[in-house]
C-alpha cells in the first residue's frame, strides 16, 4: 500500500497556535492554569454566546461536572441520546445514576423530542421524575431543542447539552450548547478545532461555573494550606493547551466552511448513485458537517456500508460506521431504552466519510472514486 493515508478527521493547525504556545514557554506558564486559560474561556464564551466558561481536560470531564452540579446522584435517571459515543453516557454512571436511552428522529438523527416528552410524562405518572435530560448534538448538527426545553422547563428538569460534535453549528440563530442549564464542548484531536485534548463547560450561571472550576482543581478551599470540604477532580486545562485553543478559535469559521464544502463535493460526486443518501440538514439551523455521513441501501447500491468501508480501507482511506447505539452496547444492556429503531437503522446503514478541513480535492476525489467503483464491483 503506497498511497498516502486519508484520515477521517485529522487535526488542522493554522500556525497561529504557535504564537500562544511560544508565549506560554517564554513566560514559563507551563503548569495548569495561567493567562491563556483565562483568555480562552472568555473568548470561547463570547464566540458561542454564553456568559461563563470553564476550560477542562476533556468533554467527558465537563459532562461529569455538569451532572454533579445539577444534583444528579445515585439512583437518579437521566434521559440521554442512544445514538452517540459512550462518553456521553459514561459520566451518568460515574455519579451512580441510570441512563434512560432515547432513540433518534429522522430529520436530524438527534434525540427525538416526541419520545422525550412521552417518557417524561410517563415518568411523572410513575412518580419518578428524571433528574436531567442530556441531548447530544450529533455529527455537527443541533437537536430540535425547543420542544425538549419546553417540557423540561415545565417539570424543572435541567438540560445539559452535549455539543462536543457541534461547535460552529446553529439552532434558530443560537449556538447549541448554550440553550440549557449547561453545555459541553470537546477539543479532542478529531474535532472541528482541537487543543490535542480538552473540553469546555459553559453556562449563564456564574455560580455554576465557579463551582465547576473549584471541583476541577481538586476542590481546594480558600486557605493558605491545602483544605478540602468536598471531593474534587484533576480536570482543568493546561495553559499550553489553552494557547493552542486560542489560535484554533480564530479559524473556526474557516474550518466550518471547509467541512461544508467537503460535504457539497460528496453530494455532487456520489449523490446521484442509487441507494446513497446523506445525513439531512434540518430546517432549524446550520449543520457544520463536522463529519459527512452517508447511508447505504445495499439493495439499490449493490454493496453494504461495510463493503464500502472495507473498499476504502483497502485504498488506505479511513471511514467509520455511524455510532453503535448505546442500547446495543453490552455495557448498557440493562438500561431502559425508548425507541422506534431509527438509531439501529442508522448504525446498520450509516458510514462516516473522510471530512477533515485539510483535505484536498485530490483526496476527496480518491474517496468518491472508490465509493463509485465499490458499487460497480459488487453489484
Amino acid at each position: 500500500m503506497t498511497s498516502t493515508r486519508i484520515y477521517l478527521s485529522s487535526p488542522h493547525m493554522s500556525g497561529l497556535e504557535q504564537q500562544y504556545v511560544k508565549d506560554a514557554f517564554d513566560t514559563n506558564w507551563i503548569a495548569p492554569l495561567g493567562p491563556h486559560v483565562n483568555a480562552f474561556e472568555q473568548e470561547f464564551a463570547e464566540l458561542v454566546g454564553a456568559k461563563h466558561a470553564a476550560a477542562l481536560s476533556s468533554g467527558t470531564a465537563a459532562i461529569h461536572l455538569a451532572l454533579i452540579l445539577a444534583g444528579v446522584g445515585a439512583g437518579d435517571e437521566v434521559l440521554v441520546s442512544s445514538l452517540t459515543f459512550s462518553a456521553s453516557v459514561n459520566p451518568i454512571v460515574y455519579v451512580g445514576a441510570k441512563p434512560v436511552l432515547i432513540d433518534s428522529e429522522p430529520s436530524s438523527w438527534n434525540l427525538d423530542p416526541g419520545l422525550v416528552i412521552e417518557t417524561i410524562e410517563r415518568k411523572v405518572r410513575e412518580g419518578k421524575l428524571p433528574k436531567a435530560v442530556l441531548p447530544v448534538h450529533l455529527y455537527g448538527q443541533s437537536a430540535d431543542m425547543d420542544p425538549i426545553l419546553d417540557v423540561c422547563q415545565r417539570y424543572e428538569i435541567p438540560v445539559i447539552e452535549d455539543a462536543a460534535e457541534a461547535l460552529g453549528a446553529s439552532y434558530k440563530g443560537r449556538s447549541p450548547g448554550t440553550l440549557g442549564k449547561a453545555g459541553i464542548y470537546s477539543f479532542n484531536g478529531n474535532k472541528i478545532i482541537t487543543t490535542s485534548s480538552g473540553g469546555m463547560l459553559v453556562s449563564d450561571d456564574a455560580d455554576f461555573i465557579a463551582h465547576a472550576r473549584k471541583l476541577a482543581t481538586q476542590a481546594r478551599d480558600t486557605a493558605p494550606h491545602y483544605q478540602h470540604s468536598e471531593i474534587g477532580y484533576n480536570y482543568r486545562m493546561s495553559n499550553v493547551l489553552a494557547g493552542i485553543g486560542r489560535g484554533q478559535l480564530q479559524v473556526l469559521e474557516d474550518r466550518v466552511l471547509a467541512r461544508r464544502r467537503n460535504c457539497a463535493f460528496y453530494q455532487q460526486t456520489i449523490g446521484d448513485l442509487p441507494g446513497i443518501g446523506f445525513m439531512p440538514e434540518a430546517s432549524w439551523g446550520r449543520h457544520t458537517r463536522w463529519l459527512t455521513v452517508i447511508t447505504v441501501d445495499p439493495e439499490q447500491f449493490g454493496a453494504t456500508r461495510e463493503d464500502i468501508r472495507l473498499a476504502l480501507e483497502a485504498e488506505n482511506i479511513e471511514a467509520r460506521p455511524v455510532w453503535k447505539p448505546m442500547h446495543l452496547q453490552p455495557v448498557f444492556a440493562g438500561c431502559e431504552y425508548v425507541g422506534n429503531e431509527i438509531a439501529e437503522m442508522l448504525f446498520r446503514d450509516g458510514l462516516c466519510l473522510p471530512s477533515g478541513s485539510n483535505l484536498s480535492i485530490t483526496d476527496l476525489d480518491r474517496v468518491a472514486n472508490v465509493i463509485r467503483m465499490s458499487g460497480c464491483r459488487l453489484s
